[in-house]
C-alpha cells in the first residue's frame, strides 16, 4: 500500500476547481492552494507542480454533476484519486458557513483521516449503458404521469372505465371520448398525445438496451438474472447497471445495507428501539427490487411465460439457484401472512433475501471478455 507524503481535496464545479492540500501527520498542516480552471490543461499542470514538491499525493473530489472527468484523467496519468459520497461526509450541526475554500480543506483534512466513504467509479461502457438506463426509467416515469393526468382530467368529468385500464379496450374508450367544449377536447388530445410520445419513447429504449446488451461485458450476468421470478431483461439489465460490481461486496448483508432494505436502529442505553428498514441509496434500484418481489405471493412455479422469456444461454447453475429462492420466498411469503404481517412487510423480507440470491449468483458468473475497437476481446 502506497505511503502518501500530502492529501489533496478537489472541490469540482462547473468552470473550476478548488484545491487544498493536507501534509500527511496528525499535525501536518492543512492550507487552501488556489483555485484553477476545470479544463485538462490546468489539471495536468497543477498534478505535475504538486508532484514535484510534495511526491506521492492522492487526490479526492466528491460525486457531482460533473462526473467523473477529472477521476479518470488522474488515473490515467499514474495517480491515486478517490471520488466520494457527498451525503456521508461528516459535517458539524452548528458550522453555518459553506464555500469553495472550506469544502477543499474538508475533503483534504478527512481523506487524511481516513473519515471519507468513497464510491464505486463505473468504466465508460458501463456508465453508458447505466445512463441508457436510466433514460429509460424516465420515460418510464413520464408514461405514468401522463396516465395519471388522463385519469384526473376524466374523473373531474365523471368519465370512469369500469374494466381493466390501459389495455387495447380501454385505449379505444379513450379515443372515442367526446366533450362538449371545444377547448377541453383540445385539452384531453394534448394529455393522449403526450401519453403516446411517452409510450413511444419507452419502447424505443427498450429496443436499444436489448440491441446494446450483448457488447457490454456483463451481458452474461443479465442473462444468468433472468432465471429469477419476476426479473426479466430489463429489470435486471437495470440491477446490474445500477449495482455494479457486485464483487466490491465481500457478503450479501453489505448489499443489502447499500440497497437500504437492512432494519433500522435507534437505541441508547436498555432502550432498544427498531426501525423500519433504512432506505439507503439509489431509491430507483429498491424500487425495482420489490417490483420483482411482489411476484413471490404466488406459488412457486416455472411457467411457460417465464420459461419462454428466459435467454436460452442461462447456465443450468443459475436456473438451479433461482428455482430454490423461488421455493424459500414463495414459501416465507405465505408464512409472514400466516403470522398476521401485512403484505408490504412480507414483500419487504422476501426483497432482502432475493438480493442475497442474486448476490451469490453474481459473484459465481464470469464477465465475457470486453470487445475492442477492432472487434476483438480483450
Amino acid at each position: 500500500m502506497a505511503t502518501f507524503s500530502a492529501f489533496v481535496g478537489l472541490d469540482v464545479h462547473k468552470a473550476s476547481i478548488s484545491v487544498a492540500i493536507a501534509d500527511a501527520g496528525r499535525e501536518g498542516e492543512v492550507r487552501f492552494w488556489g483555485a484553477i480552471p476545470n479544463t485538462p490543461e490546468a489539471i495536468t499542470k497543477l498534478t505535475r507542480k504538486l508532484g514535484e514538491r510534495h511526491g506521492c499525493l492522492e487526490y479526492v473530489y466528491e460525486a457531482g454533476p460533473c462526473g467523473y472527468a477529472v477521476y479518470r484523467q488522474l488515473i490515467a496519468h499514474g495517480l491515486a484519486c478517490r471520488v466520494i459520497a457527498p451525503s456521508h461526509t461528516p459535517k458539524k450541526a452548528a458550522d453555518r458557513i459553506k464555500n469553495d475554500t472550506r469544502d477543499a480543506i474538508t475533503l483534504a483534512r478527512l481523506l487524511r483521516a481516513g473519515e471519507l466513504t468513497f464510491v464505486w467509479v463505473p468504466d465508460e461502457i458501463h456508465e453508458a449503458m447505466r445512463d441508457l438506463v436510466r433514460a429509460r426509467q424516465k420515460a418510464s416515469h413520464d408514461v405514468r404521469q401522463a396516465r395519471q393526468r388522463i385519469q384526473s382530467f376524466l374523473l373531474r368529468r365523471d368519465r370512469r372505465y369500469a374494466q381493466k385500464s390501459w389495455t387495447k379496450t380501454h385505449g379505444v374508450w379513450l379515443a372515442n371520448q367526446s366533450f362538449e367544449h371545444p377547448a377541453q377536447q383540445i385539452a384531453f388530445q394534448s394529455y393522449l398525445n403526450t401519453h403516446g410520445q411517452a409510450m413511444a419513447r419507452r419502447v424505443e429504449l427498450e429496443a436499444q438496451i436489448g440491441e446494446l446488451l450483448p457488447q457490454w461485458s456483463l451481458a452474461p450476468l443479465v442473462h444468468a438474472l433472468q432465471a429469477f421470478k419476476g426479473i426479466a431483461q430489463i429489470i435486471a439489465v437495470a440491477l446490474v447497471a445500477e449495482i455494479g460490481d457486485f464483487h466490491r461486496f465481500a457478503s450479501a448483508r453489505q448489499l443489502m445495507a447499500y440497497v437500504g432494505v437492512v432494519p433500522g436502529e435507534f437505541s441508547s442505553g436498555s432502550h432498544i428501539r427498531p426501525r423500519g428498514i433504512t432506505k439507503a441509496g439509489n431509491v430507483a434500484l429498491r424500487a425495482l427490487l420489490f417490483e420483482a418481489a411482489w411476484c413471490y405471493h404466488t406459488p412457486a412455479k416455472v411457467g411457460s411465460f417465464m420459461d419462454a422469456r428466459m435467454p436460452a444461454d442461462v447456465p443450468q447453475e443459475a436456473k438451479a439457484l433461482a428455482w430454490k429462492a423461488q421455493v424459500r420466498l414463495c414459501g416465507r411469503y405465505r408464512r409472514l401472512l400466516a403470522r398476521g404481517k401485512k403484505s408490504q412487510v412480507a414483500v419487504t423480507a422476501v426483497a432482502r433475501e432475493l438480493l442475497g440470491f442474486i448476490w451469490a449468483l453474481a459473484t459465481q458468473v464470469v464477465p465475457s471478455p470486453r470487445p475492442s475497437a477492432n472487434g476483438s476481446a480483450h
